[in-house]
Order: structure tokens, then C-alpha cells, then sequence
């Protein structure tokens, strides 16, 4: 691909046309992990979309053929339906949420974890999500720092330890390492 048809998350992020909240130094990460989708058939996820305009920087940064999909607490979100996004209301702490998402939508490729920043919400969200994740995708948990904060997160039960516990888990099948 020519240096001037790489996306940029980044110009992506100013030219949507609704208001969108979005860490800066996330874009570098986005560049190098999604890049390789842009201009691709896939299903990308999206947990909490907010006023939407998430929802419109990665469709200018996939294009047209990628199937955008957004999910949030809020009804309102299905506005958004009319832009051509599937929208699924739904809260990310409830597993038959989950089980139902993924028997109308099949598999993912990418699922990006946007959504509540609590422990419970990112753990369930994992745990849910990664068997449904196509061999080779990624499932993204941004905001992660919250289990640093003292928002009811900052426990032994972080998503961080918690994840620290898994990726030991899977270490240890591998004692030579």
C-alpha cells in the first residue's frame, strides 16, 4: 500500500463527523495494530460507542467494506442504525447479553473494549468475547489504568490481576521460558 493510502487513525479521529473521546496516545497503538485491516472485508466490535462518533472515525479509517458493529448500555445509540452501524443494546456484565450477541453476529475479528471501566465489566467482557474471536484477531481493552485508580477497582481483583493471572497461567505451560 503507498505511504499516502495508510489510514491514520488519527486524521480518522478529527474528520468524524460526531464528537468522539479518544486518549491521543492510543493512535499510534491503533495505527499499528489495525492498519492491516483498512480496506478489508471483517466485522469489527466496538464496546460503548457513546455519542457515536467512534463509530464514524473507524469506518473513514477501514473503509466502506468493513462491518462496523457498536454496542452500548444507552437506546439512544440506535440512532446510529441509519448511518448503516449495527448497534446491540446491551449491558457487557451479562453473559446471556453476550451468548445472544454472538449467535445473531457469528464470529469477530477485532472487539475493542471501550466500554465501563470497571473490573467486572472489562473481566466479563474477556472472558465472554475471546472464544467468539476469529484465529488471528484481536480483542483490545482500552482504559485499563483504571484498575490502578481507587474507583472501586484498585483491588487483588483488578483486570489487571486478573489478566496477570492468565497470561501466568499460560506461561507456565512453557517452564523452559
Amino acid at each position: 500500500m503507498p505511504e499516502s493510502e495508510i489510514p491514520s487513525s488519527k486524521a480518522s479521529f478529527y474528520r468524524s463527523p460526531v464528537h468522539c473521546v479518544k486518549h491521543s496516545n492510543y493512535f499510534a497503538i491503533y495505527d499499528d495494530l489495525l492498519t492491516k485491516y483498512a480496506n478489508t472485508s471483517f466485522t469489527f466490535v466496538e464496546v460503548g460507542v457513546l455519542d457515536g462518533g467512534s463509530l464514524f472515525m473507524w469506518r473513514d479509517f477501514f473503509g466502506s467494506r468493513a462491518r462496523i458493529i457498536g454496542i452500548d448500555l444507552n437506546p439512544e445509540a440506535k440512532k446510529w442504525e441509519k448511518d448503516g452501524f449495527e448497534i446491540f443494546i446491551g449491558s457487557q456484565t451479562d453473559p446471556e447479553f453476550w451468548d445472544d450477541f454472538f449467535q445473531k453476529v457469528g464470529n469477530v475479528d477485532v472487539l475493542l473494549d471501550d466500554g465501563g471501566h470497571m473490573n467486572d465489566q472489562q473481566t466479563t467482557t474477556v472472558l465472554s468475547c475471546l472464544p467468539h474471536i476469529n484465529d488471528g484477531g484481536l480483542l483490545i481493552v482500552e482504559d485499563t489504568c483504571t484498575s490502578y485508580t481507587k474507583f472501586e477497582n484498585f483491588s487483588r481483583f483488578s483486570f489487571i490481576n486478573f489478566m496477570k493471572k492468565e497470561v501466568d497461567s499460560l506461561q507456565s505451560r512453557f517452564p523452559g521460558l
